[in-house]
């Protein structure tokens, strides 16, 4: 289907990859009706991947048996040129097998069809939750920036008090940056840059934001 354009600030993008064209029927009637999807739908693996170039969704819903394309090459191009995308698996042929050899693929989650509308949404909302997603910009900034921060202070064995004291900030600053409650000021980010020997652009590339 065409690109329906950007989601709606505080939608999550959602690709579908499936052959079946009932099956993604049903998908984008039901994330449309829970209104806070944006929804892309594909039968072939190449227009996914072109699209996905353009605007990398924040899920993607992905069937492994697609007759002559195979599920797991998708997976494996999608999460090599994405790492962090939030893959769930669909499937009609279900095994313990295939689910092991799935998850090794570092996916989010495996349904198999036919699977409920209440163990779709839980899907969803466990992804929304463990991604961020649905947020807006700033608020995902805020909550990368701080795990980032607080990953680097732990990777030094430091305190909250040991980097307060480095950065000359006050640990109640420090913890509400690493809580994600506020952004840090340019000035302070340039002095806990310093206090870690990084420059500023290294973190924020290291965050994917």
């Amino acid at each position: 289907m065409p690109d329906t354009g950007p989601p709606a600030a505080g939608q999550i993008d959602v690709a579908v990859l499936d052959d079946d064209l009932d099956f993604r029927n049903f998908i984008e009637d039901f994330l449309r009706d829970e209104g806070q999807y944006a929804v892309r739908m594909f039968a072939h693996p190449d227009d996914l991947l072109a699209s996905a170039e353009q605007r990398k969704p924040d899920i993607v819903l992905l069937d492994m048996k697609m007759g002559d394309f195979s599920g797991d090459k998708v997976v494996e191009q999608l999460l090599g040129r994405w790492p962090e995308l939030c893959v769930v698996i669909v499937t009609g042929y279900p095994s313990l097998e295939d689910m092991r050899a799935t998850f090794k693929l570092r996916v989010f989650d495996y349904l198999a069809k036919p699977f409920s509308l209440a163990q779709l949404r839980q899907t969803l909302d466990n992804a929304r939750e463990k991604y961020s997603l649905g947020r807006m910009p700033q608020d995902r900034l805020r909550e990368r920036l701080g795990h980032r921060i607080k990953l680097l202070r732990v990777e030094r064995d430091w305190s909250l008090k040991e980097l307060a004291t480095t950065t000359k900030l006050s640990v109640s600053q420090i913890s509400s940056i690493e809580r994600g409650a506020n952004l840090p000021s340019i000035e302070s980010l340039l002095a806990i840059c310093r206090a870690f020997d990084r420059k500023p652009s290294e973190i924020l590339a290291s965050i994917d934001f």
